[in-house]
């Protein structure tokens, strides 16, 4: 398996009435069409848009869709995650035809469950949040890759200045974060002109690959940045990072931060020192922008350590989004990807 995927910015619809369920849907197409979805294929992903708009209204008051674009193996899909502010639900209750917390029909998750190829919930007592992939009909059965990631504007602005790219062959796997200072159109020119470099490089190693960065950052406002690289065979992670991303290798009893060094990456910065650490198959490492606080914990949501990396990214950022920046965040299963 071969990837080199840069995220895209993510899109947002705002589910409040009615109305706005055909702008989900609208907006499912519009992706579906984007990253080449057969007319069959962009059906599906329109009726799962549909599907969980409506859940949205009649069962979590109001709420929001994020949109991506996600690669998986052999071909890219559609990803569908709502956000709600309602008072939650089982999820292997709600599965089944006919169950129903809101008086209906009941046949939303089960439809939802049917179309998506992957499809994962969380739900407490700030509301519910669910993650539908939809990838085309034809492909492998197992196509998903284990990550989650969000790629999010500061409020007001359509550019942002986070960006991340993932990268894997049979041999390793990195992932890159980068955050342009500021925010708006000079920021997002900085990230992705890091993006970028990274696609191109023929490089390997975190450390070469800030080095990559820097250059094809020059000329911008520059920003931080990290990457993480890691050893398919061995489990080993080199880490190496430039200014204020976070990044931590999450396990179920607890997690390991690691530690970034300060510069601005294409502006000046002194050396990308690397860090080396071990992780066992099914870690979850975790990278992310000063748009979130770094202050939670996965042991304060017992469960979801075990979900798709989608479903953490999105509760996460639900519950951590400081809301006056941009936010990127990714999340990867280690272990899984081949």
């Amino acid at each position: 398996m071969e990837l080199n995927f840069g995220g895209q910015v993510t899109r947002i619809v705002v589910v409040e009435e009615s109305s706005q369920v055909g702008q989900a849907r609208r907006e499912a197409l519009a992706l579906a069409d984007l990253i080449g979805l057969d007319e069959m294929d962009a059906g599906r992903a329109a009726l799962v848009a549909t599907e969980m708009a409506t859940n949205v209204l009649k069962h979590g008051r109001s709420g929001r869709m994020f949109l991506s674009a996600v690669c998986g193996r052999g071909g890219n899909g559609v990803e569908l995650v709502t956000v709600d502010g309602g008072p939650g639900f089982s999820l292997a209750e709600c599965l089944p035809d006919g169950y129903s917390t809101g008086g209906t029909q009941g046949l939303g998750l089960g439809a939802i469950q049917r179309q998506a190829t992957v499809l994962d919930a969380w739900s407490d007592g700030k509301g519910a949040v669910v993650v539908a992939r939809i990838y085309a009909s034809r492909a492998p059965g197992d196509i998903d890759v284990p990550y989650g990631a969000l790629r999010i504007p500061m409020r007001h602005e359509l550019a942002c200045g986070d960006a991340w790219h993932l990268r894997a062959d049979a041999q390793s796997v990195a992932v890159t974060v980068i955050d342009g200072l500021g925010h708006g159109l000079p920021a997002a020119d900085a990230a992705q002109a890091g993006v970028a470099a990274v696609a191109q490089a023929s490089a390997v190693g975190a450390p070469a690959l800030i080095g990559v960065m820097h250059a094809g950052m020059s000329g911008t406002r520059g920003g931080a940045a990290a990457v993480a690289c890691v050893d398919v065979a061995s489990g080993q992670v080199e880490f190496a990072g430039i200014g204020n991303i976070a990044a931590s290798l999450c396990e179920p009893t607890g997690s390991r931060g690691l530690a970034s060094h300060p510069g601005i990456v294409g502006v000046q910065y002194r050396k990308a020192q690397p860090f080396h650490f071990h992780a066992a198959a099914g870690t979850l490492l975790v990278m992310h922008s000063d748009g979130l606080q770094a202050r939670w914990s996965l042991r304060d949501y017992p469960g979801l350590f075990h979900r798709h990396p989608a479903l953490i990214v999105a509760v996460l950022h639900r519950d951590f989004d400081r809301g006056r920046d941009d936010a990127g965040i990714v999340a990867l299963r280690l272990g899984d990807l081949h």
